[in-house]
């Protein structure tokens, strides 16, 4: 078995996070001692020994949804969404005098990945929704990635999941130099997955007895509120826009 929290592992909570799999190792009464860390997501999320990953909303209607089993999806309490759910928020330059999104018509969007709710469909659908076009796209690879090409001029803008952000202005000097001017509507948060055929009633139970059994110190570092169920229709109903020409 191998477990992995990739999705939000920054270096200023990874302390947090391993005590966090601790507790939840120890009220399952299983699993290995540590985190998987530097794996392939893809491999990770794909193994057929998979105990407990994160993933993405993208990836699992994507690819994932006939491959891993739904466990449940953390609560953030992020401002503006229900419980388990999340959003994105579109930054800029500080100094940028566009304020809203219909100023940044024709601009250069940065994408961390083409298979990212957050940072590729969340936005781009919204932006279309308001009937606003990018004039071209640059891959990152990382939200941080994403938001150190805005504030360096590689991009104008991007859209950043919002617990990302929150970290990045904790631990990056250039969050500094960025401002956010929109968000994105709730979405269905980054669920916790197992191996397709593992029961995930007693996952669902270990994780809500480790969210309770942290310390309030842990649970204020990861953002954690809870544990919410949201099921697999729900997350496959979300609309998907073609990748990116980049």
């Amino acid at each position: 078995m191998h477990a992995s929290l990739p999705m939000y592992d920054f270096p200023s909570v990874r302390s947090a996070t391993d005590r966090y799999w601790t507790a939840i190792r120890d009220a399952l009464g299983e699993g290995p001692e540590t985190l998987s860390r530097g794996m392939d997501v893809w491999s990770a999320w794909e193994h057929p020994d998979l105990l407990l990953s994160q993933t993405c909303g993208l990836p699992y209607r994507g690819r994932l949804q006939n491959k891993v089993t739904l466990i449940g999806t953390p609560d953030y309490g992020l401002p503006g969404c229900g419980p388990g759910e999340y959003n994105s928020v579109f930054v800029v330059r500080a100094h940028d005098p566009g304020e809203d999104l219909t100023a940044f018509e024709g601009a250069v969007f940065a994408v961390n990945s083409s298979t990212s709710q957050s940072g590729w469909a969340g936005p781009i659908l919204h932006a279309r929704s308001k009937g606003l076009s990018f004039g071209r796209y640059v891959k990152t690879g990382a939200h941080a990635a994403s938001a150190a090409a805005v504030a360096s001029g590689e991009a104008d803008i991007a859209g950043l999941d919002a617990l990302s952000w929150h970290y990045l202005q904790n631990e990056a000097e250039f969050a500094a130099d960025l401002k956010v001017i929109a968000a994105t509507p709730p979405k269905p948060g980054l669920p916790y997955i197992t191996a397709l055929g593992r029961d995930p009633a007693p996952l669902y139970t270990a994780i809500e007895t480790a969210i309770h059994a942290l310390s309030q110190t842990d649970r204020d570092a990861l953002s954690l509120k809870g544990l919410a169920r949201i099921d697999r229709v729900t997350y496959c109903a979300v609309p998907t826009p073609a990748p990116p020409v980049l």
